[in-house]
């Protein structure tokens, strides 16, 4: 993860782009990997870790009805997320990450393992749906992780 997450922040200063983060089920290590980059500082603005519904709704002003109707791991939550990043940090370019890492939590129509992770550069909005099979959730965090990066690689 450490080469693509210097590939994004060379990417990153070479066009001059400011990227945000918020994250959920990975707890942060998205924002870790990219500021673990020497130079990160000129790119990366912010990294939230709303970990919790109260959080989501009072950092990223997800509405409260978003969260009761479709659930925090949902593709409402997750766009909601990153739509209302970039209005806070003023990136260019915006993540959100929300997903059930187990090893509890998961039913059958929201097994451990999804993991909706959103991308929002200027005004073009994405949210992917994953379910990672990887047992532990170390290990289902690590894998959102990386697709993360590889998202954002593969749009700035």
């Amino acid at each position: 993860m450490k080469k693509l997450s210097q590939k994004i922040v060379k990417l990153l200063m070479k066009k001059k782009l400011k990227i945000s983060v918020a994250e959920s089920c990975t707890g942060g290590m998205l924002s870790s990997s990219i500021t673990s980059v020497s130079g990160s500082s000129k790119v990366f603005s912010m990294g939230l870790v709303t970990y919790s519904n109260q959080s989501k709704n009072l950092l990223l002003k997800v509405s409260k009805q978003i969260i009761k109707k479709h659930g925090a791991v949902s593709v409402q939550c997750c766009f909601s997320m990153v739509n209302n990043l970039t209005k806070i940090s003023k990136s260019n370019v915006a993540i959100s990450i929300t997903g059930i890492a187990g090893p509890s939590g998961g039913t059958k129509l929201k097994p451990v393992g999804l993991v909706y992770v959103g991308l929002k550069k200027g005004n073009k909005v994405k949210v992917n749906r994953f379910v990672f099979k990887k047992k532990g959730r170390s290990n289902i965090q690590r894998a959102a992780t990386k697709k993360a990066l590889n998202l954002i690689l593969h749009t700035i």
